[in-house]
């Protein structure tokens, strides 16, 4: 992967001037690959001594609860005295890692917009970026917003300002994004990225332990209960698999923040089958996530009928329908989609 040397220009003369303050902010629902990104970049950001905060909208799940100075995290959602927005609203430079669209980021996104003064730059690797930021770094050939930071470290400060703290932040967002490294753009640069950072003293077994070996008992059975209630659909040579969760089915298992992490990629496990979507109920609508193989573009398919977008092979949406409404809506979504065969 290579990047644009008059943007990495622009970033160091932004970067590596006075010390000043910088928000790193990333998604609702942070996964892996945001919460190891935003430490990671932030971190280096604080070697140059800048005064920086990572925020996100909420909270992480709790599986990643290990990671290093994932305590300096700040979530919006328990800014009670406002000490966040205030930092943000003071920040002159904000980055905003692995999103595009600020306008997403519910509350969070009014006092990110009230900052008019702000250097907005964009770290990310979805589709489609709009044009409200001062500089982009936009790769959706990058298999993960953290490979893309561990480049833009490498450009700037080289292998060397990365420590053995920041590698591990970088490894668990690479390693989720890419589920284990089984999803596309897995290419040589990617791996030589991983060898780097086992040299480093990154311990791969480890980590892969901490994130995926770290459940508790009811988020186990939630998933057999989840894969026992998969639903198929084949049409026009396509096959497609749902799963729906009520919040009361969730309740039910003591759902907590991430449980459902992954749940979407096993139907794809069964061979004859090419997407997999899964509804979980929330307060205000139903999330929509989607996973593909193939020639399957669920990024298509989540911007024409759920007002989302994402990968190619891994996207998601919103419903604001009842969840029989969703189902019978989404089920004359594939026919219509497919009639013309995969795409």
């Amino acid at each position: 992967m290579e990047l644009d040397r008059d943007n990495i220009s622009r970033l160091r003369e932004m970067i590596e001037g006075e010390p000043c303050k910088i928000t790193v902010v990333s998604h609702t629902n942070p996964d892996g690959d945001a919460i190891g990104s935003s430490l990671a970049w932030a971190h280096f950001l604080r070697t140059l001594g800048h005064t920086v905060e990572c925020v996100v909208p909420n909270r992480y799940p709790y599986f990643l609860e290990w990671m290093p100075s994932i305590e300096t995290l700040r979530i919006f959602k328990d800014d009670r005295n406002g000490e966040t927005a205030a930092f943000i609203s003071g920040s002159e430079i904000i980055f905003c890692l692995d999103f595009n669209c600020i306008a997403r980021l519910e509350g969070l996104s009014e006092v990110i917009l009230s900052n008019t003064t702000a250097k907005f730059v964009l770290v990310d690797h979805h589709l489609d970026p709009p044009q409200e930021y001062d500089l982009v770094f936009s790769h959706p050939e990058c298999s993960s917003t953290s490979f893309l930071v561990y480049k833009m470290i490498e450009k700037l400060g080289g292998t060397a300002s990365i420590t053995k703290e920041m590698g591990e932040s970088l490894f668990v967002g690479i390693m989720t994004d890419t589920g284990n490294f089984a999803f596309s753009n897995l290419t040589s640069d990617l791996f030589e990225t991983v060898a780097s950072l086992v040299r480093l003293g990154v311990d791969i077994p480890y980590v892969h332990s901490m994130v995926y070996n770290s459940f508790t008992v009811d988020r186990v059975k939630l998933l057999g209960y989840a894969l026992n209630k998969m639903e198929t659909i084949h049409a026009h040579g396509v096959g497609v698999a749902y799963i729906t969760l009520l919040e009361s089915e969730l309740r039910r298992f003591h759902f907590q923040q991430g449980d459902s992490e992954g749940f979407v990629n096993y139907p794809l496990t069964v061979k004859d089958l090419q997407m997999s979507v899964i509804f979980i109920q929330t307060r205000n609508f139903i999330r929509v996530s989607l996973r593909s193989r193939g020639d399957v573009d669920v990024s298509r398919f989540a911007k024409i009928y759920f007002e989302g977008g994402g990968h190619r092979n891994a996207s998601g949406g919103k419903s604001y329908k009842s969840m029989p409404e969703t189902v019978a809506y989404f089920r004359k979504c594939v026919e219509e989609y497919f009639a013309d065969g995969p795409r």
